[in-house]
């Protein structure tokens, strides 16, 4: 709970900084939108499923994206004190770090999923690590629905308050039961479909954890592929060294996009010359020989 006090302060004090904020992207073709971020200075914070993004920035650069904004997609602005899960934020992860430096962790006993990239995470000491720069990176929901469906998850409770990301999983997940605590009435309920479906797993195990890890822009610009090295958009291609992804180029130079393991490229989510914000993902990578650090 401490390092839940000192989040709330220190993303407070963040975003007392400079006036930022954030609008709902409800509709529109992803790519159109995330190029229309990407050209008015803003970061997709939140991509919870196909037609919800969320943008988010300085509120100048907000109004003007209102004024412009992409086809077919309609803004909502949101009422919120700052641009969470953004650059804007940098000053409440180096609070948290510091907070979190003198926190003891073990292993989480259930498969915990980071909502940064959907990836499953088993240790204490990573889940530590990504919950701090959570506070500064987008939010892939749609990312986390995917891997359910990879492990193949039957049935969805939501904790209070809840609804919303029940709604967008039942869009996303047809077929899986879903329940969202809104009451303690409901609660015999939820007990009722816990037991319900651990017995229909009962001897099938929980399936290969995911590894995949996703790879985000260093700055906002322009992405570049390495020439000649792969074809950005194939799959499978094997990445060896950190400076074979590509460049996001900027006015002032270009930054390399990086991994830290050799890794085999799943899939490429942004294409040779497209406008990118910084924090967006740029490519879902399969670490090759275990992670490491």
């Amino acid at each position: 709970m401490r390092l839940v006090r000192v989040r709330g302060a220190a993303m407070a004090a963040a975003s007392a900084a400079e006036p930022t904020g954030m609008t709902a992207v409800l509709g529109g073709d992803e790519e159109t939108v995330l190029a229309a971020l990407a050209r008015h200075g803003l970061t997709p914070a939140n991509i919870n499923a196909p037609g919800q993004i969320v943008a988010a920035g300085a509120i100048l650069d907000l109004q003007a994206f209102a004024a412009d904004p992409p086809a077919g997609a309609r803004l909502r602005p949101l009422q919120v004190a700052g641009a969470f899960h953004t650059r804007y934020m940098a000053p409440a992860v180096a609070a948290l770090r510091d907070a979190a430096a003198e926190v003891a962790v073990t292993d989480p006993y259930l498969t915990l999923l980071c909502n940064a990239d959907g990836a499953a995470v088993t240790t204490g000491k990573e889940w530590l690590e990504r919950i701090v720069a959570q506070v500064a990176a987008p939010v892939r929901w749609d990312l986390c629905l995917r891997t359910m469906a990879d492990l193949g998850v039957t049935a969805i409770i939501e904790l209070p308050p809840a609804g919303t990301l029940t709604g967008l999983a039942r869009r996303a997940l047809p077929g899986v039961a879903l329940l969202a605590i809104k009451t303690p009435d409901q609660l015999e309920a939820a007990r009722d479909l816990i037991e319900e479906h651990l017995s229909e797993s009962d001897g099938h195990g929980h399936g290969h954890l995911p590894e995949w890890r996703l790879i985000v822009a260093p700055t906002s610009g322009t992405f570049r592929s390495p020439a000649g090295r792969f074809d950005v958009a194939a799959t499978g291609a094997m990445v060896a060294l950190t400076s074979e992804l590509g460049t996001v180029v900027t006015r002032g130079g270009e930054r390399p996009v990086a991994a830290p393991w050799p890794a085999e490229i799943i899939e490429w989510l942004v294409e040779d010359g497209d406008p990118v914000s910084e924090g967006q993902p740029l490519v879902r990578i399969q670490p090759q020989g275990g992670l490491e650090g």
